[in-house]
């Protein structure tokens, strides 16, 4: 596995994924209804990690590859903009509870943190191709 990919598994999955792996945790520790095993927050905040590691990492990209970082990077903006409409809909149902289906939206940030690892994974991949591209030339 290249560099950038391991670096990617290691310092932006995993600390995305820190919220998720401490509910478990905690999740496993304490008395059954305590504390809930899966909620939208923890994976809003993982698909926000992986979006943002993406434009990050795509500014570095040479101009060659515009077009391609264009439309990364709008997916990216696209996505981040999908995370902040439900955490705002998780903010509007603490006030107001039974105006919002709560499982949808853990259903919906699930999802599309789902496609968000395997976009970041893509874009991550492809990075690193370009990498070893340019330290073989």
């Amino acid at each position: 596995m290249e560099n950038k990919k391991i670096k990617w598994l290691i310092y932006t999955v995993l600390v995305g994924l820190i919220p998720i792996l401490s509910r478990m945790f905690v999740w496993s520790v304490t008395e059954s209804g305590v504390v809930s095993l899966i909620m939208a927050s923890d994976f809003i905040a993982f698909g926000l990690i992986l979006h943002i590691s993406n434009i990050n990492e795509i500014e570095h990209l040479a101009d060659d590859e515009k077009s391609w970082k264009t439309v990364q990077n709008g997916t990216s903006i696209t996505f981040i903009a999908f995370y902040s409409v439900l955490f705002a809909l998780i903010m509007i149902s603490e006030g107001v509870p039974s105006f919002i289906d709560i499982e949808a939206i853990r259903n919906c940030a699930v999802g599309l943190a789902v496609i968000s690892f395997l976009i970041s994974f893509s874009v991550f991949h492809r990075v690193s191709k370009i990498a070893a591209n340019e330290d073989a030339a």
